[in-house]
């Protein structure tokens, strides 16, 4: 009996590669952050409406930030899963930042409503980068293409 063939795993651009090594030491430097030095900026982020502490909210999204980002650094074989996860991440976090720029709320030096809404342009294009770099983006038009 004859075996299938491996399913191989094409190898990244070096753009992508590099794109998703950034993204990584991005998302590990915002995690370590919000453990740290900048944790009173994030809590004043936290929505009035989440149902949890604003400390543990922070401290939580600070772990899944260095988790992604260490993820997208060393998961070279699960980089499409981990370019999804990654994604999704930014979409969750997406009202909390809405939420600023509609309750006006100064942190990180966004003191006015287009300071803030520039960053709410730029949400998406995090996304945008997570499935680029990681080609999860490609995984999923080859995958619809097969259908």
């Amino acid at each position: 009996m004859s075996r299938p063939p491996a399913k191989t795993i094409a190898r990244p651009s070096i753009p992508r590669t590099i794109g998703r090594m950034i993204l990584g030491v991005f998302l590990i430097f915002a995690g370590v952050s919000h453990l740290t030095f900048a944790r009173q900026e994030f809590v004043a982020q936290v929505p009035d409406w989440v149902p949890a502490s604003d400390d543990v909210v922070v401290i939580g999204s600070g772990v899944v930030e260095i988790s992604l980002g260490a993820a997208l650094l060393l998961l070279r074989r699960r980089r499409v899963g981990v370019g999804c996860l990654v994604a999704a991440f930014f979409v969750a976090i997406f009202p909390g930042n809405l939420s600023q720029y509609v309750t006006h709320t100064d942190a990180f030096g966004l003191d006015s409503d287009r300071a803030r809404g520039i960053r709410l342009l730029l949400q998406p294009l995090l996304v945008v980068w997570a499935l680029w770099s990681t080609g999860a983006w490609k995984a999923w038009r080859a995958a619809r293409a097969q259908k």
